[in-house]
């Protein structure tokens, strides 16, 4: 095992960002850590990587106590903040060759790291343009070129592809999948499940600053393998319409979403007239409806109750 986490935990007064998390991270694996904001995401990579120490528990990089020995890990890891760390009036470049002195790079061998990590990313024809000119997406990647040039063995992304246009993102993307193809290990936090799901070989779930689940796509999409969703918008919201479906014997969930009421019910259940019968009760109109096979998306919404990006 490469990176193992026991029983950590990290309490800010009285929040518990992360509240006693087992986790570990395998050679060669893009993991992915999911969860919406303030499920303790930043705070457990944080301590992974030895920038915090937890108030409990331990980390360990290829078996040794990573809180005995940080140094370790911090000389094999490269990590990409979630807020874009560079210095805006100076270049590309620049600001590549600021961070690999950080390293300890020189000469040669610095000049050589910057080139590669310019290519990488796409960004020869700009690296000596002024960082401050350039859009959210290649700030991105000048940041992630700055956690890449010393070679790391283990790669945090901390929500790399928040608030940058498609085409940057798309590159990010590939360039993760790249970077894993030539051995690298990648830890990938997102708010977007269906970049896991193009990405990571297992994920582990988050919320509330505990892991609620975890496992390789299939594994978690399994939880819900016997089910259907039922999404239907109405014309309005009305609780007694709400009550009659939660005490519907055939249904096993009730959630709301994006407009959506979302219903979980055993497959090829006979729900649909209950639905309508319900509708017509509470005098509420159907605008839409839909039966679907739930997705990954689907899962982490039956297990916390609340979407992704919520």
């Amino acid at each position: 095992m490469l990176i193992k986490a026991k029983g950590i935990k990290k309490y800010y007064k009285k929040v518990r960002a992360v509240d006693g998390i087992d986790l570990e991270v395998r050679q060669g694996e893009i993991l992915g850590l999911l969860g919406p904001n303030g499920a303790g995401k930043s705070t457990a990579i944080s301590v992974l990587s030895s920038l915090i120490k937890p108030d409990e528990g331990d980390v360990f990089f290829k078996g040794e106590s990573i809180l005995k020995n940080p140094a370790a890990i911090r000389k094999a890891m490269g990590i990409v903040p979630q807020d874009v760390a560079l210095y805006p009036d100076l270049s590309a470049a620049e600001n590549l060759k600021f961070f690999g002195k950080l390293y300890g790079l020189r000469g040669e061998m610095l000049k050589t790291r910057i080139q590669e990590v310019l290519e990488l990313l796409g960004l020869n024809g700009r690296a000596k343009d002024a960082v401050k000119n350039y859009s959210g997406g290649m700030k991105r990647r000048v940041n992630i070129g700055a956690a890449l040039l010393h070679h790391p063995e283990v790669l945090i992304m901390d929500e790399p592809t928040v608030g940058i246009d498609p085409q940057s993102r798309s590159h990010i993307l590939g360039t993760v999948k790249d970077l894993n193809k030539k051995g690298m290990t990648i830890i990938y936090t997102s708010h977007y499940m269906e970049e896991a799901e193009h990405l990571c070989h297992r994920i582990y779930v988050m919320d509330h600053g505990k892991i609620i689940a975890s496992g390789t796509k299939e594994e978690l999409k399994s939880l819900m393998a016997g089910d259907d969703l039922v999404l239907f918008r109405t014309d309005r919201v009305d609780e007694g319409f709400l009550k009659a479906l939660r005490g519907n014997l055939k249904v096993k969930d009730v959630s709301q979403t994006d407009g959506n009421i979302i219903l979980t019910v055993q497959k090829e259940s006979d729900i649909l007239s209950d639905i309508f019968e319900a509708a017509s009760a509470s005098r509420v109109k159907l605008k839409s409806l839909e039966v679907k096979t739930p997705t990954l998306e689907d899962v982490f919404l039956y297990l916390t109750g609340r979407g992704l990006r919520d």
